[in-house]
């Protein structure tokens, strides 16, 4: 730093070459900076001390600014990492957004709904995790009032403040942005909505990610997964029960013209079923329209190798190019969920094409696992092995990943073929008796109920958000006639769902939580940070749909609405698409992932239109049965039956 230019208060004369005067020379300039700062007075070093501490208080607000401005980008360990997002996010429009989500450690939770005795206990709650969240919540108050990026819980921003401001401008009459519960508005305002919701999506599809996999909304760019246009499929169908009848003939030209399967590319079986097989067999019936069935035709005889495995049981990748199939490179076992969740789209193709072998193949599967040893009172384990047929990792039994759907598949297979084939209905029933036996609990101080695990034998109060399609299915079998406590437990489930949702400080769930059951608790719920991620996941609105298509309570539409605006307030991206987040704890900065699954568009959206529709005829219940990815495919008539090799007439 150079000295100060005016001389009124310091005066240095330093003896040297050049009788003292001020010398520019070599040996000059080689001189001890210590020699010359020894040779001032202890008054003049003192100045010049304090000058140096003055000019460094001043410029400290420029340094951290500069500082924080490079460190925008950087994540904690567990974090995934982000591109900087380029642009400061606009101010929210103060008349059509909520207020800002309050930390239960300083003040009252944000008037959301819960019941009132949930309510008045939640207000005295704190978690270790308040602490960090309110350290960040200041630093981002602090970084707005400088400029910087901040969520503020807003849309997020990638474009000018200007597209920012027409984007907010947009959407403020929008029932998306207003506050509190369900609006007194038409139920045509609330499928305008989710029809928004939808439009705002494919427009980021549309515009970065035409013809791939998925969307990555905040680097405007895509992902590959199978290279087979995944989202697009997904939302065929989501596109014309919403009656967007534009864009669905859009996608369908793409169809037409682009998609091939004559690719050698590795697909994972249950994936390409239930998104790719299934998205066309569902948009076929709809439609009627004749591309789409010959496209299910070429893509399901494409997955056929994956059965050819010494036990029957189907590898998990197939390249559908090459017809060769193959396990994962880690295992040679596959997962039970896949192998026994692919049985409605097999079937149906099998009734359509009159060609029986795709029903053999997964009847097999379902013939197999119904005798097998290891299971836990109908609950069975997570793997099973490709060679000899077994269940392998025995032990651990969870209704959440990797064993989810097979519970859904018995009764909806039961339901699909006209509810005669009795095994699979004993399996389920069975089943679900063994979720009460074992995974059933309740939690402390509040009494919510929630569906545990077991792991050699020590059960642990761990619920996966994939959980939460349990009580959907309950409600569907008590609406087909089952006891009518499947009925009382799909609510209890139903509003534990809910609660993942509401106890989170962006009313967001978490991908995974645990709940407290020891006297003394004072929260229900704990979430650790590598769980706090939230996918933009459709099971809470999946059983949403049904609990309110079969009792007609407008409280699941009011939860529905109260998830819709908060995908709005923390996952939306201002030039088009949703973004799955990091942290549902921290509503000022929630760390986006830059991924839209293709299940928001093909489940999540489809369920809460239907949530929000009054009409039982939009995809009757008593005539369309839904496969794991939301695809409505037809219950059989009663011309047809079942045979262990095919369908009859």
């Amino acid at each position: 730093m150079h000295p100060p230019s005016r001389q009124d208060y310091i005066s240095i004369s330093l003896a040297g070459q050049g009788g003292g005067s001020y010398n520019n020379s070599t040996q000059w300039r080689r001189q001890s900076c210590w020699r010359k700062w020894k040779q001032l007075s202890r008054l003049q070093r003192s100045l010049i001390l304090i000058l140096l501490f003055i000019c460094g208080i001043a410029s400290y607000p420029a340094v951290t600014e500069h500082l924080r401005g490079h460190s925008d980008g950087v994540q904690d360990s567990n974090s995934v990492l982000m591109p900087i997002i380029p642009y400061m996010l606009p101010e929210p429009v103060k008349q059509a957004q909520p207020p800002l989500p309050e930390q239960t450690s300083q003040r009252k939770l944000s008037n959301k709904r819960r019941p009132p005795v949930l309510q008045n206990r939640l207000q005295k709650q704190a978690n270790a995790s308040d602490t960090v969240i309110e350290d960040k919540a200041a630093d981002s108050k602090k970084e707005e009032e400088e400029g910087d990026i901040s969520w503020r819980g807003a849309v997020i921003n990638t474009d000018q403040a200007t597209e920012g401001t027409r984007d907010g401008d947009n959407m403020e009459n929008s029932p998306v942005n207003q506050t509190g519960k369900l609006p007194n508005k038409s139920e045509a305002r609330l499928l305008e909505a989710v029809q928004e919701a939808f439009l705002h999506s494919w427009k980021g599809y549309k515009d970065f990610a035409w013809g791939h996999d998925e969307l990555r909304p905040l680097s405007k760019s895509y992902s590959e997964w199978f290279g087979l246009g995944l989202t697009l499929i997904d939302a065929l169908d989501t596109m014309w029960i919403l009656g967007l009848k534009k864009e669905f003939e859009e996608a369908k030209s793409w169809v037409a013209t682009e998609l091939t399967f004559n690719k050698s590319v590795d697909v994972n079986l249950f994936e390409s079923t239930i998104r790719i097989l299934g998205g066309l067999l569902s948009t076929y019936h709809l439609t009627g329209d004749i591309l789409f069935l010959d496209k299910a035709k070429d893509i399901g005889s494409r997955l056929m190798p994956a059965f050819n495995t010494p036990s029957k049981i189907p590898y998990s990748d197939v390249n559908i190019g090459k017809g060769t199939a193959h396990p994962p490179r880690w295992t040679s076992d596959s997962t039970v969920a896949e192998v026994t969740s692919i049985q409605l789209e097999f079937r149906e193709l099998s009734r359509l094409t009159q060609e029986p072998h795709y029903q053999a193949a997964v009847a097999e599967v379902m013939k197999q696992v119904h005798k097998l040893d290891g299971k836990l009172d109908g609950l069975v384990p997570m793997f099973i092995n490709t060679n000899n047929g077994q269940f392998t990792h025995q032990g651990i039994y969870t209704l959440g990943a990797r064993a989810d759907s097979y519970y859904e598949y018995l009764l909806k297979q039961w339901i699909q073929g006209g509810k005669t084939e009795n095994q699979l209905l004993e399996d389920y029933l069975q089943a679900i008796e063994g979720v009460k036996k074992n995974l059933l609990q309740k939690s402390s101080p509040n009494g919510l109920t929630f569906v545990g695990e077991i792991a050699h034998g020590q059960f642990s109060p761990k619920m996966d958000h994939l959980v939460c399609f349990l009580p959907g299915t309950l409600a569907l079998g008590a609406h087909n006639g089952l006891p009518a406590d499947h009925m009382d437990l799909a609510k209890q489930l139903m509003e534990t769902c809910y609660q993942m949702y509401i106890q989170m400080e962006t009313g967001l769930s978490p991908e995974i939580v645990h709940f407290n059951m020891h006297q003394g608790s004072t929260r229900d719920i704990d979430v650790k940070l590598a769980d706090r991620h939230n996918l933009l996941r459709p099971e809470t609105v999946e059983s949403l749909f049904y609990l309110y298509r079969f009792t007609k309570d407008h409280k699941y539409q009011d939860w529905g609405w109260e998830i819709l605006q908060n995908f709005n307030k923390y996952t939306k991206v201002s030039s088009g698409g949703y973004t799955s987040i990091n942290n549902v704890r921290d509503p000022d900065y929630p760390s986006p992932r830059d991924k839209m699954e293709s299940f928001f568009l093909g489940e999540t959206l489809k369920y809460m239109y239907l949530l929000f529709s009054d009409d039982p005829n939009l995809i009757s219940l008593d005539q369309y049965v839904f496969n794991t990815e939301a695809h409505p495919l037809p219950i059989w008539p009663s011309t047809h039956r079942l045979t262990d090799t095919g369908i009859q007439m």
